[in-house]
């Protein structure tokens, strides 16, 4: 019977504590999330969704700590063995606080930027969860017995030179803080850049500001390079952008008529293609008399840059079909003057 209450106390009793923590921590993650969402889904702010974030996985994390603890109360072991775990475990326990406050941080720096800039960058939360990371660091080191005094003085005494040695990239970070705080440029803006390459905005962070092609390629610009060049932002003041499409009619063409039907065509396409502006009249501006034809262009209005494509291609066609029907002859150039040489017959 001693020998089973022994067996009992030493192995059987910690192994269920091992199992049953784990377990407990697993089903208080469920619970707290369901309730959680139920009561975030009442609500129109997104600022508990950040905390149902932070607290993914870390509650089955401390439970398992939690779990090694109790068990350290069953076993016996020699005193260095017994005072190194007991280290380990909690230090396991302020790197699973540093990384629930670092998404915390992350997620709140975030929203307060939206909030108050409009935009939303991983910068912002990159610096939240760096500054919270060197917390935790500080006060591991000092759990560790390691004096932190003399590191930050060294920090201190050592930012010159850090500073010097990495201008390149403090100067893509602090122009990558201003490219946000001035909101000249936001992710999701449509940009073209002087170079020639355009794209909409995915992210600007620590370094770097990636754009998308339409082709789905990605464009890395650094932060300081961009503040730089010149830039058109076709998403400012408003996304809302006029698109120019020209044609060109033969000489002889009733150009009244030809204006109602451009224009009839127009208003249908922005009707009908998504992304038209909605309530604008398009209209038409005639612009050229040239040597075999008369030029013009229509005025459309789209929601976005991006949609002109699709709307300048259907104009196109129904231009063509509807040119076609009406009997509007195409422009034809006039044949060059053939020049007859004096001493040819």
């Amino acid at each position: 019977m001693d020998h089973l209450n022994a067996w009992l106390f030493d192995v059987a009793v910690p192994a269920a504590v091992l199992v049953l923590c784990p377990l407990a921590g697993w089903l208080l993650q469920r619970y707290v999330s369901r309730k959680l969402r139920a009561a975030a889904q009442k609500t129109v702010s997104r600022w508990d969704d950040v905390l149902i974030h932070s607290l993914r996985g870390v509650i089955i994390v401390w439970s398992l700590l939690l779990g090694l603890s109790i068990v350290l109360t069953f076993v016996t072991l020699p005193a260095a063995v017994y005072f190194m775990i007991q280290k380990t475990l909690l230090i396991a326990a302020i790197a699973s606080v540093t990384v629930w406050a670092g998404r915390i941080a992350a997620g709140y720096t975030d929203l307060y930027i939206v909030r108050i800039a409009g935009v939303s960058s991983s910068i912002f939360k990159t610096l939240a969860v760096v500054v919270i990371g060197l917390v935790g660091l500080l006060i591991v080191l000092d759990e560790l017995g390691i004096p932190i005094a003399p590191i930050v003085t060294a920090l201190g005494v050592g930012g010159l030179a850090v500073a010097l040695s990495l201008q390149d990239t403090l100067a893509n970070l602090f122009a990558g803080l201003h490219i946000l705080m001035s909101r000249n440029i936001r992710p999701g803006d449509y940009i073209r850049l002087a170079s020639g390459e355009e794209g909409v905005v995915q992210d600007i962070t620590w370094r770097n500001t990636t754009l998308k092609e339409l082709g789905d390629n990605l464009i890395i610009v650094p932060n300081k390079k961009l503040t730089e060049m010149t830039l058109r932002n076709f998403s400012l003041p408003v996304k809302e952008t006029g698109i120019l499409v020209d044609f060109k009619l033969a000489y002889g063409t009733n150009l009244t008529a030809a204006e109602k039907i451009i224009v009839e065509e127009a208003r249908a396409v922005l009707r009908d293609v998504p992304g038209g502006a909605e309530g604008f009249m398009p209209f038409v501006r005639f612009n050229l008399l040239g040597d075999w034809n008369i030029g013009g262009t229509v005025i459309l209005r789209v929601t976005e840059y991006t949609r002109q494509y699709e709307m300048r291609s259907v104009l196109i066609q129904k231009l063509r079909e509807r040119f076609s029907r009406e009997g509007i002859a195409d422009p034809i150039p006039a044949e060059p003057i053939r020049r007859v040489s004096a001493d040819r017959p």
